[in-house]
């Protein structure tokens, strides 16, 4: 497909575009990062820019922020020449990226995050606490962020952190946002004002680089699309002329069949398959209440949720990290312990946990060591563990999770995004769970990468195990054979293979009909069949903000060693480093 025509940079009718890279080649010693690359965006468009997990896209945008000089080709902005390495200021006047891990320090204010650095007129003169707060308030009002200037950072949603930081690079003069990730940590309605922000600051003609591994939202927000593969522009397309299909074999190269669409072919679940995993009058202070469900052998069933459903909690809870306050959770007729986690690895649950780099790995050790942080009592006797069984039984789980690394003895931080989340979900299944939670599983992995892990868990369930998928991704949900939707700690409706997303959806926000719901969506009653059409949501009394999944314990999933170090919470903003 052609090219989207750029704007004439001169002068002659015609407005420069906003950034421009052409033929830009990076390498890192032997490794080819990007090889004749280029993109072009307009002024006020919403441009998105995706690819595998190793395409090449922090790459690019470490090139177009100024971190990374590129050994070939052109930069401008604007119709100008990139500023020189190391002006900073100039640097910022023109391009500024808000990441995935946020930069705003909590323990300042939200005035002293905007104008960090910048706080007083000169170097020696004392800062006008006064005049800074005003400042900060003009500031957030003209861009219509509505938080206080004397907030502690550390007290703002993740919502309201994005769009502090959006202000704070507006403030410098740029008008080009480099979006990374930016809907990772927001449920739906936090995601719908973060778009309608974005469409009202492209009316005043800022401009987005929109990277993002949810493709729906490339086809909600952005208007042009390109698309990286194996270090080089592989397109670049209006999205209202590019189907998705088309634009996942562009980004992988290959005709796709989805782990979806295995399970549409699936057999009905046999008649009288044991319950594997029983969970019982489940009650969490902020999380859930009453709650009853069941996994059978040979089922994967969806616990649907928005971010403040409660859905996360419920199954932190069942792999031993929360302790409840009523209810029992049973694996296979054996009792979890409340708050073990010893007690769930022991009954047979393995845990996929929400946030790999905060709970799921353990950054400055290797491979083998991460994968094996579970099975350290199969490594040697006597409580010993001996490097050659390290090696063997992660060399194996390498292979089983097609894990691209040179060896076992790699720093898990040197590795991608996606093959990182394999290390993790390698970890899971090292103990060969007859439970598999995996919470969120395929967050921040690319499309290849969460085609993969999907049919890997769905394999346990045809192993004749369970599996329990905690999520409110609908494309993690596509692979379950029942659907239990929570919102504001109660479990709302129950769906059967052949569901509509916009049920589920709706069901999710808490706005089921049950004069318009459909065969095979019913309340949930404890795992049993469904027997009637939605019920609306319960009267769950307790702040939903207060089951926000960011307030888990950030404890690997597992034991491992004594006090490991946590992860580095910088880790992570790259593909090519763990995004």
């Amino acid at each position: 497909m052609a090219d989207t025509a750029t704007a004439p940079a001169d002068g002659a009718g015609g407005t420069a575009p906003v950034a421009e890279a052409t033929g830009v080649s990076k390498r890192f010693g032997a490794t080819v990062a990007l090889r004749d690359a280029r993109i072009t965006i307009a002024a006020g468009e919403s441009h998105a820019l995706v690819g595998r997990n190793g395409a090449g896209k922090s790459t690019l945008v470490s090139v177009l922020t100024g971190l990374q000089q590129p050994d070939t080709g052109t930069l401008r902005f604007s119709g100008r020449a990139a500023p020189s390495p190391g002006d900073t200021d100039a640097w910022r006047s023109r391009v500024a990226c808000v990441y995935q891990k946020s930069t705003i320090i909590g323990e300042l204010t939200v005035a002293e995050n905007l104008f960090l650095n910048r706080q007083s007129d000169g170097a020696l003169r004392p800062i006008r606490w006064k005049q800074l707060r005003a400042r900060a308030e003009e500031l957030l009002a003209g861009y219509g962020v509505d938080v206080k200037a004397d907030a502690r950072a550390r007290d703002l949603t993740v919502e309201q952190r994005q769009f502090v930081e959006i202000a704070r690079a507006l403030s410098f003069g740029a008008r080009f946002i480099i979006l990374d990730e930016p809907t990772a940590k927001l449920d739906a309605r936090g995601i719908n004002r973060l778009f309608d922000k974005l469409r009202d600051l492209q009316r005043q003609g800022v401009a987005f680089l929109f990277i993002s591994h949810h493709l729906q939202e490339v086809y909600d927000l952005c208007t042009t699309v390109t698309v990286y593969r194996d270090a080089a522009h592989i397109l670049t397309a209006p999205v209202a002329e590019l189907g998705h299909q088309a634009l996942v074999e562009a980004m992988t190269g290959e005709t796709t069949r989805t782990a979806a669409a295995a399970v549409e072919n699936r057999p009905p679940l046999r008649a009288g398959a044991p319950e594997l995993l029983t969970v019982e009058g489940l009650t969490l202070p902020g999380a859930c209440q009453d709650l009853s469900l069941t996994v059978r052998a040979g089922e994967v069933v969806g616990l649907a949720g928005a971010a403040a459903s409660g859905n996360v909690r419920v199954g932190e809870t069942v792999a031993g990290l929360h302790r409840p306050e009523q209810g029992t959770i049973s694996v296979g007729g054996r009792r979890v312990r409340g708050g073990s986690v010893p007690s769930a690895l022991a009954v047979g649950v393995g845990l996929v946990p929400e946030d790999r780099h905060l709970q799921g790995l353990v950054n400055n050790r290797s491979v083998a060591e991460n994968a094996t942080l579970t099975v350290t009592d199969q490594l040697g006797p006597y409580g010993t563990v001996l490097p050659a069984r390290t090696r063997s039984f992660a060399q194996r789980m390498i292979r089983d999770l097609d894990i691209k690394t040179p060896g076992g003895a790699t720093p898990v931080s040197a590795l991608s995004g996606g093959n990182q989340q394999k290390v993790v979900v390698a970890r899971a299944l090292a103990t060969d769970p007859q439970v598999l939670v995996a919470i969120r599983p395929t967050n921040g992995v690319d499309v290849k990468s969460k085609e993969f892990l999907l049919r890997r868990i769905r394999q346990v369930a045809d192993g004749g195990k369970a599996a329990l998928i905690v999520s409110d991704e609908l494309d993690d949900l596509k692979v379950c054979d029942r659907l239990v939707v929570m919102f504001h700690g109660r479990a709302v409706a129950e769906f059967d293979r052949g569901w509509k997303d916009e049920h589920v959806v709706a069901a999710m926000e808490g706005v089921a009909d049950r004069s318009e719901a459909p065969a095979g969506a019913a309340p949930h009653t404890g795992g049993g069949a469904p027997t009637d059409a939605h019920t609306s949501a319960g009267d769950f009394s307790s702040d939903p903000s207060s089951a926000d999944p960011a307030s888990a314990d950030p404890t690997p999933a597992g034991p491992g060693p004594a006090d490991p170090e946590p992860a580095d919470p910088t880790a992570g903003t790259t593909e090519e480093h763990g995004r």
